[in-house]
């Protein structure tokens, strides 16, 4: 079954843009399954099938259907994972920069939530059937710790203590330039970029979100964080130190400088969720653990050293 058909107009902004990227920009799928629902003539041009590459004129409409998401449960998978702990209500990944946390339109497999199907013992269980668990993400490229439940009630409890901000995140980033100040206070609105709408940016009317970050080492032209994100928005660290005017080294998406990430030999932005501590919602116990940067981070640190 599908959605009803999505209708778009390319405006002078748009004219001259292949269909694939509109289409992939206005609806958030990416370009490779943008193309994938125009070879298949879910895509059509003022009425009429096209090809991919068609470059568009202001003023011409597009009829886009997509799929309904699917809800089913996902296939499990046998991708290991690394598990900092554990016990018979929920257990706490350290997720592997790379790796998508939940099938999404466009990524239906290879996922974290794949993986942890396939473990032995109790299955992840809470929420959505198509996440089943997940507490809350990690973007791919980010690595770090997440929790996952592994029964409803612990999930919901899980969920709840995230909106009331009693469970601490705590990030490594290492960021372009210096800071002001040693300890800086981000409270900004974030909502989807006007310009790109599979972005993220700081925007009148966005959800309310607040981002602390504390100095941790100056080097020659980056600087060593710890970002706490108080509240829980899409790539919410990465926008506001952007903001700030200190992207995470190795962003390319938000303002990250190429040169240096090649120089830093970094692929990915540099941000890993690096501490967790939360209460047990059945035991009451707290919670604390840390995951160590991982080795292309590490060696990326090293080189930040480095340099004079």
């Amino acid at each position: 079954m599908n959605a009803p058909p999505r209708e778009l107009v390319a405006t002078a902004k748009d004219a001259g843009a292949r269909l694939d990227a509109f289409v992939a920009a206005r609806t958030g799928v990416s370009r490779a399954a943008a193309a994938k629902l125009i070879s298949a003539g879910a895509v059509l041009v003022d009425g009429h099938a096209a090809s991919k590459s068609v470059r568009l004129e202001d003023g011409m409409r597009v009829s886009v259907t997509l799929p309904e998401p699917q809800n089913a449960v996902p296939e499990a998978e046998d991708i290991p994972i690394p598990v900092v702990y554990e016990d018979d209500h929920l257990l706490v990944v350290s997720k592997p920069a790379g790796l998508v946390v939940h099938p999404a339109p466009g990524h239906h497999s290879g996922t974290l939530v794949n993986a942890l199907l396939a473990r032995a013992g109790a299955a992840p269980a809470g929420g959505d059937a198509s996440r089943p668990g997940i507490v809350h993400r990690l973007d791919a490229g980010t690595s770090g710790l997440m929790i996952v439940a592994k029964d409803e009630p612990t999930h919901a409890s899980l969920t709840e203590a995230l909106a009331a901000r009693a469970v601490t995140r705590v990030y490594l980033a290492l960021v372009e330039g210096t800071p002001d100040s040693d300890t800086i206070t981000i409270d900004a609105p974030i909502g989807r970029s006007a310009r790109d709408r599979k972005k993220m940016a700081v925007v009148a009317g966005g959800r309310p979100a607040i981002t602390e970050v504390r100095v941790l080492e100056k080097l020659p032209d980056t600087t060593l964080v710890e970002a706490r994100p108080i509240t829980g928005r899409t790539h919410q660290i990465r926008v506001h130190l952007k903001t700030a005017g200190h992207p995470v080294a190795g962003d390319r998406v938000y303002g990250g400088n190429r040169k240096l990430a090649s120089a830093l030999g970094l692929d990915r932005p540099f941000l890993h969720a690096a501490r967790l501590s939360f209460e047990h919602p059945s035991t009451g116990a707290r919670i604390e653990l840390e995951a160590l940067l991982p080795p292309d981070l590490a060696t990326a640190l090293e080189a930040a050293r480095a340099r004079s």
